[in-house]
């Protein structure tokens, strides 16, 4: 049987580490980020990280899906379609893998991010049946809100 390691960790204590923002993503300033990965799931399709950044302008590029909580500061993200939104404490943002935006921090963010590698669609049709009958012939919990809205 797989060890299920549940992990509790205080997301705005934790030590953090440097992680650069590209170079020639940086528009103004000299933002300075630091994160922690925080966990990862068994199949390392899913991670969840804490990140930290100082002022600046940047652009972001996303290579996977990313939902992001801020849990302090604020920052100004202008999409792709020149929308601009403020993300601030207690917010929560959706990046879908592949796009694009400009964050805009005027003074300090910090934000939990979880990232979802995105599966090919048969193969997460595939997923999805899979675990919903490891839920009937009761091997598995029962399916989380959202996901019993899905299927």
């Amino acid at each position: 049987m797989h060890n299920k390691l549940i992990v509790v960790e205080g997301a705005a204590s934790a030590d953090l580490e440097s992680a650069p923002i590209p170079p020639d993503w940086i528009l103004a300033g000299t933002p300075e980020a630091r994160s922690k990965m925080l966990a990862t799931s068994r199949d390392r399709t899913s991670s969840i990280t804490v990140w930290e950044c100082t002022a600046g302008r940047f652009n972001w590029h996303y290579g996977e899906d990313e939902t992001v909580v801020v849990i302090s500061g604020e920052a100004f993200i202008t999409t792709e379609k020149g929308e601009e939104r403020r993300l601030g404490q207690g917010d929560m943002g959706f990046f879908p893998g592949g796009s694009s935006s400009t964050w805009r921090v005027a003074d300090r963010i910090k934000k939990v991010a979880i990232l979802r590698k995105d599966l090919p669609p048969p193969l997460g049709i595939g997923v999805r049946v899979w675990h919903k009958l490891l839920r009937t012939v009761g091997l598995r919990g029962q399916p989380s809100l959202m996901s019993a809205v899905r299927l």
